[in-house]
């Protein structure tokens, strides 16, 4: 017996013993919290904002102390994370995973403090783009993070758990669904520790993915209103992508022996802007059939009556600063725009109809930058080039809301951005004479000119985060030029 396996037998009787003692929550739409953004609202803000829309459920990328004291006495249930970055460390030293609970969790589960009840162990950890990078660290980290919650008397509330892309599993039908022959033992081990502990398998499930990066995908199958192509596997018949994936994942750990296990959807949605295919109409279709399917407990065909546990839409708010390596659609996921206003009408099934916009924003004062019409703007593609490389321009591309302003509104829009970016600084509108300062709203359609919001922190803070990628962006009478980010 390896010395994993008796670490993980160890660990199961004072798992058990611990574990009936606190209830699960009952099955909701929660949403994912994400904070990557140029102009972030304050966490009190955000908070009222979930509370106002009855959301009950939230889940963050890490466990930021800002969000975290915010939720403290909110009675929103928290999931937080803890990134890919970190677990050769915490797999290597129970010191370090000591230390990650006493400062992460135990400081926070308190009397009226926040209720967090799940950790997540790594962000899509097995991700074929990875190349097997964190695989090996997953499981140990999990053994270690379970020992220091034992010690702080919170293993029988807090869970872990290790969200998955769904690249984790494969098939050309859902009832022949298998994990990837090189993570077969891995997720063994995985679902077996997770059963032990009464944790679900968290699973991240992106329909419109499938759509974008495939041209021959039906379209209609990555909603929920039927669909003209249907999969027949066997006797059952499959009308959307969702429900083909989530079998196709009942199906891989049915055969590892696992079939019951509940599963939670960690992320799901539908981006507004940034692509083709990725809008208003589209978004609102996508997350309300979503809703009334997953709230309707029709389950799938292979799991009638069970529909997942929980859902986490993906995202809350928009996040302007993401890398656009995946797609320009990237930083366009949120059921609310980055200042908590909401994109379009989706009921959520909380008791709203509507979503409620967040109130007592703070934006800065109500004024845009925008190119001056008398001025001669043949030489601005190098101050559009300054501008983009900082702020967020992905609008102006190919399928996104503004591709269609014309040259001079794509300037303007180039310019504005970079000009709230910089919290309205008056020299952050000069470019060399070519910008002016107006107090007329520019917004054309759909082509929303942002305030920005005053999050007393500098915005500026989160250009050192940025990948370096390229983008590409039509300005200029169809001339195309990239922008390095």
């Amino acid at each position: 017996m390896s010395g994993l396996s008796r670490t993980l037998l160890y660990l199961v009787p004072a798992i058990i013993l611990l574990s009936g003692s606190f209830p699960l929550g009952e099955s909701a739409v929660g949403v994912n919290w994400g904070t990557i953004s140029f102009h972030r609202l304050k966490p009190s803000t955000v908070v009222h904002l979930l509370k106002e829309n009855k959301i009950k459920k939230v889940k963050l990328f890490d466990a930021d102390p800002g969000a975290l004291t915010a939720l403290m006495g909110s009675g929103i249930e928290v999931m937080i994370g803890i990134s890919n970055d970190m677990l050769a460390a915490l797999s290597s030293s129970t010191d370090a995973s000591d230390l990650w609970v006493r400062q992460n969790v135990s400081r926070y589960v308190v009397k009226g403090g926040a209720d967090i009840r799940y950790v997540a162990v790594g962000n899509e950890p097995f991700l074929t783009s990875y190349s097997g990078q964190f695989q090996s660290f997953v499981v140990p980290a999990l053994l270690n993070l379970q020992q220091s919650l034992v010690k702080a008397n919170l293993a029988g509330y807090v869970k872990l758990v290790v969200p998955c892309n769904a690249d984790a599993y494969e098939s050309s039908l859902p009832s022949q669904g298998a994990f990837r022959p090189e993570l077969t033992q891995i997720m063994t081990q995985l679902v077996s520790f997770l059963n032990s502990n009464g944790s679900p398998f968290v699973v991240n499930i992106y329909p419109f993915l499938s759509l974008y990066g495939n041209s021959d995908f039906p379209q209609d199958y990555a909603f929920f209103e039927g669909s003209t192509h249907p999969v027949t596997d066997g006797s059952n018949v499959y009308y959307n992508a969702f429900d083909g994936n989530f079998d196709t994942l009942v199906a891989a750990l049915n055969k590892l022996g696992y079939g019951q296990m509940p599963i939670v959807i960690g992320e799901v949605g539908w981006p507004t802007d940034g692509a083709i295919g990725a809008n208003l109409t589209a978004a609102r279709v996508f997350n309300q059939g979503l809703i009334n399917h997953v709230l309707s407990s029709k389950g799938t065909p292979l799991t009638p009556g069970v529909p997942p546990m929980d859902i986490y839409l993906f995202g809350l708010l928009d996040e302007g600063a993401k890398s656009v390596l995946p797609g320009n659609f990237e930083r366009h996921w949120g059921i609310f725009s980055f200042d908590g206003q909401a994109k379009y009408a989706l009921n959520l099934g909380l008791g709203n109809r509507l979503l409620k916009n967040a109130k007592n924003v703070e934006y800065l004062p109500s004024r845009w930058c925008v190119a001056d019409p008398l001025k001669d703007l043949t030489n601005v593609a190098n101050h559009l080039r300054i501008a983009c490389s900082a702020a967020d321009c992905t609008t102006l591309n190919y399928g996104g809301s503004c591709n269609e302003i014309g040259a001079k509104g794509n300037i303007s829009y180039a310019f504005n951005s970079f000009y709230q970016l910089h919290m309205q600084n008056a020299q952050s509108c000069d470019f060399d004479g070519l910008g002016m300062v107006t107090f007329l709203d520019p917004s054309v359609g759909d082509c929303r000119f942002p305030v920005g919001v005053n999050d007393h922190k500098s915005s500026l803070a989160f250009r050192s985060c940025h990948r370096w990628t390229t983008i590409w962006i039509s300005i200029l009478g169809g001339m195309w030029f990239s922008l390095m980010l």
